[in-house]
């Protein structure tokens, strides 16, 4: 049977586009077939659309497993605005509005119920999907199922009893983060029946990333903040002190803001998180406690405080911006001891040995001045074809490279050979006293500053030989061992002393170069919003404001800000015009048309 025609109508008629995006009619088309099947999609890819719409043809109710209360709320809210009959059970809910929904689906009026993993181990729950015609079952964020992923979760693992209860319903695996490892324990763990395997490109084309060592970190993040006056955005931070007093600094500044991390109560969490996404306010600082399931579509950037654990975490972190499509940006600002707080935890793990190889490819991601999309890319087994990205620091020629860096990886690479012991070495910060030519009581007392090499970077400031030292590390060329992260020559790093290879190595970003990375910024920037009246966008961006208050929900469940800047451009005046802006449906057409074309005809006629 071909369902291509009918699945283009419904795409239309409820969510307003006219084209689907990558792998999502393959995807929808198999789910229409009964064929069991895992799909992979970078965030903003349109993972949720894939099951959705074909629970719209099939016969039944479709159950999606998801993670978090928060994510189901926002789902079923954003479903009901289009007119899609749809639920979620769970904690959150009084004894007396699951009563309902139970009821509502026992008279099969619920087309897509969101329940949690740990749903699914309740008798209950299980003998109320057997009363009713269960179309599939979806599991959002599959990579939680296994043990290689990077946010397993032990209530995940129990989901291999949906394929022994109902073995005659298909089964559908959706993430965004996947390594080759973690897919085939998603495909095995759920016991999924040969199921079509969807890879789609993790490249987030739309992302600009940015690498910088962390100096004074309030002022770098207000440097950020002056680029994206009125945006919205997130500064990750790795701990929850560093959180609360960046956030307190900002606010000092000026700088309005919330928090978001663990050990606050339920209550302030959900509070900072509702003026979040209700865009009261823009910029969240938090701890990786908060985003999973956060679909405020116009995340326009992201920082990161510290370095992530992970490319996987990097990955699912900064996938948050620019969900909507357009251009987003993405920094993140480094430093020594970042490597060394995750590896510390990393040691008491079970799983020491990965966690400490995710590490060190992180730590090389911040470090190699490379096409940071093609590092992405190769990460998760993916070719990278384009020569360059023209969307990262290194492509877009930021990066000052050093120009003799072949002689100046040989210094640092023969001072940390020459003040080596037997069994005692030394940190980061003693080679670069000795290369530094500091004379300080330990170096005296070890008689280094005798040594040849001792004063051999004179010239060179502090932070520069540090920089220089962290990219040797980074590349391959130095080791760092044990609790103190002393430092000691590579195999590799011998072929550096011995003239065979060269270091690629990366000045510190100075001042006049910074200007210029802001007026290309600035200009690139403007061709983006060539077209778009951008004062009426901020007026509908109001409007939305105040509809999401009113109705307690995300203000992107209203209209996303690719729809807004549609508008912005086309300025709608009838209902038949404002039918074709992107993004708009029969329900949304039918409960927002009248509102936003009073809205454009006002400013018009101001």
């Amino acid at each position: 049977m071909n369902n291509t025609p009918q699945i283009y109508e419904i795409l239309n008629k409820v969510w307003g586009y006219k084209s689907f995006l990558h792998l999502q009619e393959e995807t929808i088309l198999s789910m229409l077939d009964g064929e069991d099947s895992l799909t992979l999609l970078p965030t903003g890819g349109g993972k949720s659309l894939c099951f959705q719409l074909p629970a719209l043809l099939k016969e039944g109710m479709a159950v999606v497993i998801s993670p978090l209360i928060s994510l189901m709320k926002d789902q079923v809210d954003n479903l009901k605005d289009m007119g899609i009959f749809a639920a979620c059970l769970n904690s959150s809910l009084s004894n007396q509005q699951q009563s309902l929904i139970i009821e509502q689906i026992y008279q099969r009026k619920i087309k897509l119920l969101y329940i949690s993993p740990e749903r699914l181990r309740n008798e209950v729950t299980i003998e109320l999907l057997k009363a009713v015609v269960v179309s599939f079952f979806v599991i959002d964020e599959a990579h939680c199922v296994s043990h290689w992923g990077h946010d397993f979760r032990a209530d995940y693992r129990n989901l291999n009893i949906i394929k022994d209860i109902f073995s005659d319903v298909s089964v559908h695996a959706f993430t965004a983060t996947a390594v080759k490892e973690v897919q085939i324990d998603i495909i095995e763990q759920l016991k999924l029946i040969n199921p079509k395997v969807y890879v789609g490109s993790v490249d987030r084309s739309n992302l600009t990333y940015r690498v910088l060592p962390r100096k004074m970190i309030v002022k770098q993040i207000t440097d950020v903040l002056n680029k994206h006056d009125n945006e919205a955005g997130i500064v990750y931070c790795l701990r929850r002190k560093d959180v609360d007093k960046i956030s307190s600094d900002l606010k000092k500044l000026g700088i309005d803001n919330v928090r978001y991390h663990a050990g606050m109560s339920d209550k302030e969490r959900h509070i900072s998180q509702e003026r979040f996404t209700s865009e009261e306010v823009n910029l969240i600082i938090a701890t990786i406690a908060f985003g999973m399931g956060i679909d405020r579509s116009n995340i326009r950037f992201i920082v990161h405080a510290g370095m992530p654990k992970s490319i996987e975490h990097y990955q699912q972190e900064t996938g948050r911006a620019g969900r909507d499509g357009l251009s987003a940006y993405c920094y993140l600002f480094y430093g020594g001891g970042d490597y060394r707080l995750w590896s510390f935890f990393a040691q008491k793990s079970s799983e020491r040995e990965v966690l400490i190889g995710k590490l060190r490819s992180i730590y090389n991601f911040c470090i190699q001045p490379q096409c940071r999309h093609r590092i992405l890319v190769n990460y998760f087994s993916q070719n990278y074809n384009k020569k360059s990205c023209e969307a990262c620091d290194y492509c877009l020629n930021e990066l000052e490279m050093v120009e003799d860096a072949f002689r100046v990886g040989q210094m640092v690479l023969t001072c940390v050979d020459m003040v080596k012991q037997r069994d005692y070495g030394f940190g980061a910060g003693y080679v670069t006293d000795v290369l530094k030519g500091k004379f300080t009581e330990k170096i005296e007392q070890r008689k280094h500053h005798d040594l040849l090499i001792f004063g051999a970077m004179s010239e060179k400031s502090e932070p520069f030989i540090r920089y220089m030292i962290e990219q040797l590390a980074g590349q391959g060329f130095l080791a760092k061992e044990g609790e103190f992260l002393t430092l000691s020559v590579t195999s590799v790093g011998r072929r550096v002393l011995s003239g065979e290879l060269s270091p690629m190595l990366v000045e510190p970003l100075l001042i006049p170069k910074k200007k210029e990375i802001a007026r290309k910024s600035r200009e690139r920037r403007e061709i983006e919003w060539e077209e778009v009246d951008t004062e009426m966008f901020q007026v509908l961006r109001e409007k939305r404001i105040e509809l999401a208050q009113k109705r307690g929900v995300p203000a992107y469940i209203i209209f996303g800000d690719k729809t807004l800047r549609d508008m912005a451009t086309k300025k709608p005046l009838d209902r038949d015009a404002f039918s074709t802006i992107y993004g708009v449906g029969d329900n949304k057409l039918k409960s927002y048309a009248d509102i936003f074309i009073q809205s454009i005809k006002d400013y018009l006629e101001k």
